[in-house]
């Protein structure tokens, strides 16, 4: 498969089995490991001021894209995303 790229488009089923759109808007390798910030396809495409929600996601070897399960990862790849868009 390959590599998760900017722009890519994914379905995700939430846990009300509704299947939801993902674009991945940024991608970033921390310590060996990629990550993906990624957000609503619908939210994206709305012209309007308001912030979208930004999710941050593993991508693993087969390229899937799985969740984050600690709480340290999590802020540990937040914090560098954060720190790449202020540059």
């Amino acid at each position: 498969m390959e590599k998760v790229e900017i722009g890519d488009i994914f379905t995700l089923i939430d846990e009300n089995d509704q299947e939801q759109e993902i674009e991945v808007l940024g991608t970033m390798n921390i310590e060996g490991i990629e990550y993906a910030a990624v957000g609503f396809v619908e939210e994206i495409q709305e012209e309007t001021d308001e912030d979208i929600d930004v999710f941050f996601l593993r991508v693993e070897e087969d390229e899937g894209l799985s969740i984050i399960e600690s709480d340290e990862e999590f802020d540990q790849v937040s914090a560098a995303f954060e720190e790449a868009g202020e540059e």
